[in-house]
C-alpha cells in the first residue's frame, strides 16, 4: 500500500512552473529520498505533501485518501525543517510535547510520551534544559522527537542534517536512519547531498528542473543512471559520446577512449536500439596500473595531470588521447605522482550506456 500517492502534480508561482507533473508512489513504511540540486522542486513537493503549499493541479493523497483541502493540521504529519523551528522559551520537554497537547492527549499521557521519544532519540535526561543550553546536534534529535511523539502517518524532513558539521552530520544520519527503522514509520527527506542519499534511502527520486529523472533503488539509480543528469549528479562519472552498433541480450559501444565495450543490456535500459549513445563509467570503476591489464579488461594508456589526494582515496586526472578523465582509486602507499605514465583498466560490465 502507498503512504502518500502523488498523481500528476503541478505547482506554478505565476508564469514559473516549479514543478512539472510529478506522478510519485510512497511505499508504506519506506524511506524516500527527494534528491536534486537547489531549485529542482524537491522542497516544493515536500510542502504540498505537508499542506503548505497548494498544488495547482493534480491529486495528493495520503493513507488513499485526498488531502488538497486538507488543512496540515489535519493531516497528522511529522516535520523537520533545518532551522529545526525549536521554541526557545519552552523546555525540551515542552517543546516535544508541544503538539500532544493540540492533539488533546491526555495530560496523565503526555510525561510518558515525551519520556519515550527523548529515550528514543538517546537524550532522557535533558527534558527541563532549554534549547540554547543544546548542541546542534541534540536539537536536531529534539526536533525528531517533537515531531514523532505524536506518531504521524508520515515523518518529513526539509534538509534537517545540512546545518550540522560533517563529521556530526554522518552520525546523525546513521541514528536518524535507525530511529525510522525502529518506528517503521513513512519518511520523506529532502536532500541535495548524494551521500546522504544513497546511505538512508531504500527509494531515491532525483529531481531536476522540476521533474523527477529517475526512481529507483539506491544502487538502481547509482549503476544504471536514466538519463546523463542522474549520472553527471549522482557521483562522479566520465561520460563519453559513443555509438551503439549491437544491440541485443549484451549492448556493444564504441567510443573513441575505449574502443569497443560491450555493456550489458540492463545497464542499457533506456537504449533502445543501434546509433547515437553515450558510455558512462563511473570514476571509481577505473583503475589505474603500472602494467597493461589481464585478458577480458579494457586497457588504455594514460597520463596523470592532477593527483586530488583525500587519504584513504585519491582522485586523479588523468588524459587519455585527447580526452581528460577522472578517477577515484583507493591507495595502499603512495599516489601516482603528476606526469606519470599509466594504464587505465576498466571492466565492460561496470560500464552504463544512454541514448546519444
Amino acid at each position: 500500500m502507498s503512504a502518500v500517492t502523488l498523481s500528476n502534480i503541478v505547482k506554478r508561482f505565476g508564469t514559473f512552473t516549479a514543478v512539472h507533473r510529478t506522478t510519485l508512489e510512497i511505499p508504506e513504511g519506506a524511506f524516500v529520498t527527494l534528491l536534486g540540486p537547489s531549485g529542482c522542486g524537491k522542497t516544493t513537493n515536500l510542502r504540498m505533501i505537508a499542506g503548505l503549499l497548494d498544488p495547482t493541479e493534480g491529486e495528493i493523497l495520503i493513507g488513499g485518501k485526498r488531502v488538497n483541502d486538507v488543512p496540515i493540521h489535519k493531516r497528522n504529519l511529522g516535520l523537520v525543517f533545518q532551522n529545526y523551528a525549536l521554541f526557545p522559551h519552552k523546555t525540551v520537554a515542552e517543546n516535544v510535547a508541544f503538539g500532544l497537547k493540540y492533539r488533546n492527549v491526555p495530560k496523565s499521557e503526555i510525561a510518558a510520551k515525551v519520556r519515550d521519544a527523548l529515550d528514543l532519540v538517546q537524550l532522557p535526561h535533558v527534558g527541563d534544559r532549554y534549547p540554547k543550553a543544546l548542541s546542534g546536534g541534540q536539537q536536531q534529535r529534539i526536533a525528531l522527537a517533537r515531531a514523532i511523539v505524536i506518531e504521524p502517518d508520515v515523518l518529513l524532513l526539509d534538509e534537517p542534517l545540512s546545518a550540522l558539521d560533517a563529521n556530526l552530520r554522518e552520525d546523525m544520519r546513521v541514528e536518524l536512519k535507525r530511529i525510522q527503522e525502529r518506528i517503521g514509520v513513512t519518511t520523506v527527506f529532502v536532500t541535495h547531498d548524494q551521500s546522504e542519499a544513497l546511505a538512508m534511502s531504500d527509494l531515491i527520486v532525483v529531481m531536476s528542473e522540476g521533474r523527477v529523472e529517475q526512481v529507483g533503488k539506491p544502487e538502481e539509480v547509482y549503476n544504471t543512471p536514466a538519463t546523463e543528469f542522474v549520472a553527471n549528479f549522482l557521483g562522479a562519472s566520465n561520460i563519453f559520446d559513443a555509438r551503439c552498433v549491437e544491440h541485443g541480450a549484451t549492448v556493444v559501444v564504441e567510443d573513441v577512449v575505449f574502443g569497443r565495450v560491450t555493456v550489458p543490456a540492463t545497464k542499457a535500459p533506456n537504449l533502445m536500439g543501434t546509433g547515437p549513445a553515450k558510455l558512462v563509467v563511473r570514476a571509481e570503476k577505473l583503475k589505474l596500473a603500472r602494467d597493461a591489464a589481464p585478458e577480458g579488461v579494457i586497457s588504455v594508456p594514460a597520463t596523470v595531470e592532477t593527483v586530488d589526494y583525500q587519504g584513504q582515496a585519491v582522485r586523479y586526472f588523468v588524459r587519455a588521447g585527447e580526452a581528460q578523465l577522472q578517477a577515484i582509486n583507493m591507495i595502499d602507499d603512495h599516489p601516482f605522482a603528476v606526469g606519470a605514465a599509466v594504464h587505465l583498466h576498466l571492466r565492460p560490465q561496470d560500464c552504463a550506456a544512454l541514448p546519444g
